[in-house]
């Protein structure tokens, strides 16, 4: 159909023509009412906003000496925030002369990952920064 017989159409109509894939041979339009068709492309994309949730990256801290009851209430607090859909920073901090026992904090690590591979993988490897050594997981 050529454009002067689409646009004479259009017009019948009381709508309007748009041209839906210029590049294609030959062109694609289309007859729609442009005010709905705009108010419908609006109402999508709102919805869709609301239906996207942003990740967070939460951040869970300890010391090298913590007690074993501490830590099972912070790996309890990291499910909740996996389960959540966030990814979690997990760092270990040292203090003082604990700089010299470095191996004691990858351990620790270690040993929290181990305890959460069931619910989460690991995203980064073991990274010391100054005194702090961190991991960073998310949901599988």
């Amino acid at each position: 159909m050529s454009l002067s017989e689409a646009l004479k159409i259009a017009e019948e109509q009381g709508l309007d023509l748009i041209e839906i894939s210029p590049n294609a041979v030959p062109p694609v339009a289309k007859i729609v009412n442009w005010g709905k068709y705009q108010y419908q492309k609006m109402k999508e994309q709102q919805k869709n906003r609301r239906n996207t949730k942003t990740v967070e990256l939460k951040q869970m801290r300890m010391g090298l000496k913590i007690g074993a009851n501490d830590l099972d209430i912070k790996l309890r607090k990291i499910r909740e925030f996996l389960q959540d859909g966030h990814k979690v920073r997990i760092t270990v901090i040292f203090r003082g002369r604990e700089m010299a026992h470095q191996d004691l904090g990858y351990e620790m690590i270690n040993r929290i990952a181990a305890k959460l591979e069931e619910e989460s993988i690991l995203e980064q490897r073991p990274v010391m920064a100054g005194r702090n050594l961190s991991i960073v997981i998310r949901s599988k």
